[in-house]
């Protein structure tokens, strides 16, 4: 399942992550990703679980993985699309 919208030059990506319960958890998820090569934003949502991607270009899935990894947390993977 894909979550990839083209806007004007971003690509947003939804992506699906489980374990987080909390402010801290979805500052940890966001910092891991962010430190991404082409990722402009994130916002990483606890309730839902739902991580969202702004990226200059497609990213690849290992790399978001190993960032929410690093984390502590489970790339579970990709929300339904946008």
């Amino acid at each position: 399942m894909t979550a990839q919208t083209d806007t004007q030059g971003s690509i947003t990506t939804v992506y699906q992550v489980s374990g987080m319960s909390c402010g801290h958890c979805e500052g940890s998820v966001s910092t891991e990703i962010s430190g991404i090569t082409g990722v402009t934003s994130v916002k990483a949502v606890a309730s839902s679980g739902e991580v969202t991607v702004v990226s200059t270009a497609p990213l690849d899935d290992e790399a978001v993985r190993a960032a929410v990894d690093e984390a502590g947390f489970e790339l579970a993977g990709k929300a339904q699309a946008l």
